[in-house]
């Protein structure tokens, strides 16, 4: 119900006008009165109605004073003004502050419920159109997201011919002239929970995507489950170095301290050409791999370090103890790397342990063994069936040349992680498989509500937005909004065939309580009208 507030200093008009109207069975609700405006604005404030009446003229405070008050601190409140004298420079002064209608002395109870009426119709119809562009701008963004993500794997790939790389970027709103490039890649943890839903890392996800839209020299990209990727712009005026000062600064400091969130990034190479742009992305994402190696919150780049130094070990093999390999970092990259970044994260890692000792024999089959044990036990923490590491990668004890040379090591230590991510995607995919199934049962139920939405699906099933986005959009090659549209779409369809309800009906049964929108989406989608549906039905 719309809420309304009264303020008029004639006792008698104030009492016939709370009294006189059946404010609940019109649909409203009557929550003040006062009478006059300093008395008044405390109430307001506290009651925060959707339509003030109040009188021209008071003591203490007029109608005028209060409505400048009003509109200053509610300026989507709707005033009525009540005033016994039709003069034009009340009227005049009134349309300036923003009055939504004013109304002469006497007026009838019949007289001022129409007004009422009409301003509640005026709410009603502000606010459906803010709810169609807040759901516009939602899939607007999805769709961006989605856009980007495709354009930068191209960008990257080193595949594409400049000149269409400059034209898809244009479409993109963001023009790739410059005198040099870099790129971040960037992730944000929540404590040591890295996919469950975090309102904390929600807003800060927010608020870096939007500090991150003010600065024109960045191109951010969502990736996902991997983070952010920020392509860097450098010109006459600003260098790239310059452009990734400013734009960690202001990462780190919208971060901020004393939060259980973390963060780490890795810096590429800087490079003069669009076409070496692989060639940066290759060194961020080694930069990025040190992720696994360090404790968050740092900042690693290809060449030095801006923040921090990953460990390294430099133990002769004598002074060597099981303590001094931490296994957690296996494990972690097992649980959460990704399969392209396996080459970067062994080169990483063994180089973490110490030049002489890699090049040890006796080292190395530790190492090995180490690295094997560490992600069969993740694989077995999560349910995979036993045995299936070591019937794919082989058994590398009864392999010699396993460990003729460092690099046949490390090639060995590489398939091992890559079988192992293999299997970790195989369960992940089946348990996956439930969350998607208690996502669709949540939509299945919720679509008529208009304030379902990606937040609130991927809250259900305990994934933070993006994350449930990305998988989302994965296992069903849609995105949420248009999944949602076509669940609401075959419901209203249903509606259409089998009732008599009217087109504004279905569209409220639906979830959308803009039938002009309903009726644009359902035509969009269908390729014809409600009406022109039911006529061929």
């Amino acid at each position: 119900m719309l809420k309304v507030f009264l303020v008029e200093d004639e006792v008698v008009m104030r009492e016939g006008i709370k009294n006189n109207v059946n404010w609940e069975q019109e649909g409203f609700s009557f929550v003040g009165e006062a009478s006059d405006g300093e008395l008044a604005y405390p109430l307001i404030q506290k009651t925060k109605p959707d339509i003030l009446i109040t009188d021209i003229k008071m003591p203490f405070m007029d109608g005028l004073e209060l409505s400048r008050l009003v509109k200053q601190e509610f300026p989507d409140m709707k005033i009525l003004i009540l005033s016994g004298y039709d003069e034009f420079e009340y009227a005049k002064e009134a349309i300036s502050i923003g009055i939504t209608d004013y109304l002469v002395k006497p007026v009838s109870g019949a007289g001022l419920l129409e007004a009422v009426k009409k301003v509640g119709k005026k709410i009603e119809e502000e606010r459906q159109q803010k709810k169609f562009l807040e759901t516009f701008e939602r899939e607007r963004l999805e769709n961006r997201q989605l856009s980007r993500q495709k354009f930068f794997r191209k960008l990257v790939s080193g595949q594409s011919p400049v000149s269409a790389l400059l034209e898809e970027g244009r479409g993109e709103g963001f023009d790739l002239a410059a005198k040099s490039y870099n790129i971040i890649l960037f992730q944000l943890f929540a404590g040591e929970e890295r996919i469950g839903y975090s309102e904390e890392l929600n807003a800060l996800t927010l608020a870096i995507e939007e500090m991150t839209e003010q600065m024109p020299e960045v191109l951010m990209v969502e990736l996902g489950l991997e983070g952010w990727a920020f392509l860097l712009k450098g010109s006459e005026e600003k260098s790239a170095g310059e452009v990734e000062k400013e734009l960690l600064g202001r990462l780190i400091s919208v971060i901020g301290s004393g939060h259980d969130i973390h963060y780490f990034g890795g810096v590429g190479q800087e490079v003069e050409r669009l076409s070496e742009l692989n060639r940066s992305f290759e060194e961020a994402s080694r930069a990025f791999a040190f992720r696994y190696l360090n404790r968050h919150s740092k900042i690693v780049q290809s060449t030095k370090l801006l923040a921090g130094e990953p460990e390294q070990e430099a133990a002769d093999l004598s002074a060597l103890s099981a303590g001094r390999l931490d296994r957690k970092v296996v494990e972690n990259f097992v649980k959460t790397g990704l399969k392209g970044e396996v080459t970067h994260f062994v080169d990483e890692y063994f180089t973490s342990l110490g030049e002489r000792n890699i090049h040890s024999l006796m080292f190395r089959q530790y190492v090995t063994m180490d690295t094997y044990f560490a992600a069969a036990g993740v694989l077995e923490e999560i349910g995979c069936e036993p045995g299936l590491l070591a019937e794919r990668c082989g058994d590398f004890q009864k392999t010699p040349g396993i460990f003729a040379s460092l690099e046949t090591t490390q090639n060995y230590v590489r398939g091992l992680l890559e079988t192992a991510i293999e299997l970790r995607e195989g369960v992940s995919q089946k348990k996956y498989s439930s969350l998607l199934r208690d996502a669709r049962t949540y939509i299945e139920q919720n679509y008529d509500n208009e304030e379902i939405s990606l937040n609130t699906v991927a809250a259900s099933v305990n994934l933070s937005p993006n994350h449930f986005s990305t998988i989302f959009s994965q296992e069903t090659g849609r995105t949420f909004i248009e999944y949602l549209t076509s669940v609401r779409m075959e419901k209203a369809k249903e509606l259409l065939r089998t009732t008599s309800m009217k087109t504004a009906e279905i569209a409220y049964a639906v979830g959308y309580k803009d039938s002009h929108y309903f009726s644009y989406l359902f035509k969009k989608t269908q390729e014809c009208t409600p009406r022109e549906f039911r006529a061929k039905v």
